[in-house]
């Protein structure tokens, strides 16, 4: 994952934490909705990237694999 990609994702996911809370304070379920929504919007920006770095993992390995042949 990049930096600048993590740093997004961190920052939805404080977002979200911070505007459910704050429906939590005021009692708006808009609000309290809206805020999960925005962590799960960064949970699942992390896992694209981690599948991401997965399958950079996998090819780099093959690559040395095919390159000790």
């Amino acid at each position: 994952m990049s930096t600048e990609d993590r740093a997004k994702a961190v920052g939805k996911n404080v977002e979200g934490k911070l505007q459910e809370v704050w429906g939590n304070i005021t009692g708006s379920k808009k609000d309290q909705a809206t805020g999960k929504a925005k962590q799960a919007e960064s949970a699942a920006r992390h896992a694209v990237e981690d599948a991401k770095q997965t399958a950079k993992e996998i090819a780099d390995k093959a690559k040395k694999a095919i390159d000790k042949l």
